[in-house]
């Protein structure tokens, strides 16, 4: 089986989140990026599969030479190879056109994305790529079992959950239940020295349009100031919640 994870270049969560003067574009000045959090969860499921039925797993971002230690990090938790499409990731539709020509380059069983990503939250691309290659797509999935080409899996939707059935090829977006966070793979000191022998290919990106374009960027409105109110204080605690808060 040959699995294919899409691996997003994210800003950690910890990092401040400024944006250029105009508001047109995010400033990357002093920011940490690390592997998106979704696509996690589906790195180690493949590596699991790895580790069970001999499964490859290639891991595929598309931006510029600034996600490689992002890749190599990948690779350093369990993928075999690595695949970066160099062009700066517009929009969703790109990003899904130039994994599209991956996959069908490369020819793989499975795609496991995650639900999206936490920059953008667009959570449009597993979607598109599912559409470009005409494959099952399962999105939200929290469980996935199975073994050849039959395979099980078990997604959240309003109010509950639902276990849907398919055989390969399907593409998956997955979201912490794939795994759990105890689960998640840690690069150990072998890993990390493995990573850096291990084959990452920088292909040109195809030809694609981008369907979207980002205007301006701001940032949401300041949270208002707390007052703190001495707990014996309990005539002025209830004034204010009946005249500045008018919630009394």
């Amino acid at each position: 089986m040959k699995v294919l994870v899409c691996i997003s270049h994210v800003p950690d969560t910890t990092s401040k989140i400024n944006f250029t003067a105009d508001g047109s574009a995010f400033d990357k000045n002093g920011v940490q990026y690390v592997i998106n959090p979704y696509d996690e969860f589906g790195l180690t499921r493949a590596v699991w599969l790895k580790e069970k039925q001999g499964a490859t797993i290639t891991v595929v971002n598309v931006g510029g030479k600034e996600t490689e230690p992002t890749l190599r990090k990948a690779l350093a938790i369990g993928a075999d190879n690595a695949v970066r499409v160099d062009i700066d990731p517009t929009d969703s539709f790109n990003v899904a056109k130039q994994i599209a020509a991956v996959a069908k380059e490369g020819q793989y069983d499975l795609i496991i994305a995650g639900r999206e990503s936490i920059d953008y939250n667009g959570g449009q691309v597993p979607g598109m790529l599912a559409a470009l290659l005409d494959w099952p797509f399962v999105n939200a999935c929290v469980g996935m079992e199975g073994e050849g080409e039959a395979y099980t899996m078990t997604r959240e939707i309003d109010g509950g959950k639902e276990k849907i059935s398919t055989s390969l090829p399907f593409v998956v977006a997955g979201q912490k239940g794939l795994v759990e966070e105890k689960d998640l793979r840690i690069p150990n000191m072998r890993g990390i020295m493995q990573a850096r022998s291990k084959p990452l290919e920088v292909k040109a990106p195809v030809e694609a349009d981008s369907k979207t374009h980002a205007g301006m960027y701001s940032k949401p409105a300041p949270k208002s100031t707390v007052k703190m109110v001495d707990a014996e204080n309990i005539s002025d605690l209830v004034r204010m919640l009946h005249e500045d808060a008018k919630v009394i």
